[in-house]
């Protein structure tokens, strides 16, 4: 009997502190499911050398001095490459990017903070997420995420709030499943549940995942976070 083995994921490094820089390409090179096909310190640097060595993903500092910010960047990648997966490293822990971006274009973006960087799981959600077109946000930052009073977000039981964190921090049923002690059509109830009380549409979610949208509800509708 053979285990079939995913392809290795191609991620490309963009960040202008050197010894970080240095610190993500080790930590990820350690890991046989990531092949890093290129580390920069300059945009331009990055920008020029996407095209040959098509990343899967690619992991931006959103501050760069002065050079154009992780957001430019990731645009402009975009272009170059309509799929790659764009994750976002920051010191700050207010994802300020949803509001920067179209919302057509915002599937397949993540933040991260810049010290979870060291949580590998973390990491690894981000970039699996990434790739596959999810929205992936920073664990410390769902975890301060309060819903408005009155929206759809707060009409939430408990236990549906908790399975939308875990799906904003990038875990899969079977993952929130093991975390909850639930099974995984149990989990699969819930989330048919939060889609019908965010009033999404999964028929009508062709251009746009239902898992995305969940995130982006869930970011519009917290506390002192901003509306896309």
């Amino acid at each position: 009997m053979t285990t079939e083995t995913k392809p290795s994921v191609r991620v490309l490094i963009l960040e202008d502190e050197d010894l970080f820089r240095d610190l993500l390409r080790i930590a990820l090179s350690r890991q046989e499911r990531f092949e890093v096909v290129g580390a920069f310190s300059r945009g331009e640097e990055a920008l020029a050398a996407a095209e040959n060595a098509k990343p899967d993903v690619a992991i931006l500092d959103i501050e760069l001095g002065d050079q154009m910010n992780g957001i430019q960047i990731g645009l402009l990648l975009r272009r170059k490459l309509p799929h790659v997966g764009i994750i976002l490293l920051s010191n700050h822990s207010s994802p300020q990017f949803v509001s920067s971006l179209p919302r057509e274009a915002i599937a397949g973006w993540s933040y991260l903070l810049k010290k979870t960087v060291s949580d590998l799981s973390a990491l690894e959600r981000a970039i699996e997420g990434a790739t596959s077109g999810f929205v992936v946000l920073d664990p410390q930052i769902v975890t301060g995420m309060q819903p408005r009073p009155g929206g759809r977000v707060s009409k939430l039981t408990p236990r549906q709030r908790e399975v939308l964190g875990l799906i904003a921090q990038g875990f899969t049923n079977a993952s929130i499943a093991q975390q909850l002690f639930l099974s995984e059509k149990s989990v699969e109830n819930q989330i048919n549940a939060i889609y019908h009380q965010l009033e999404i549409d999964r028929e009508s979610s062709v251009s746009m995942q239902p898992r995305v949208k969940a995130v982006l509800t869930y970011l519009q509708e917290s506390q002192d976070l901003p509306s896309a």
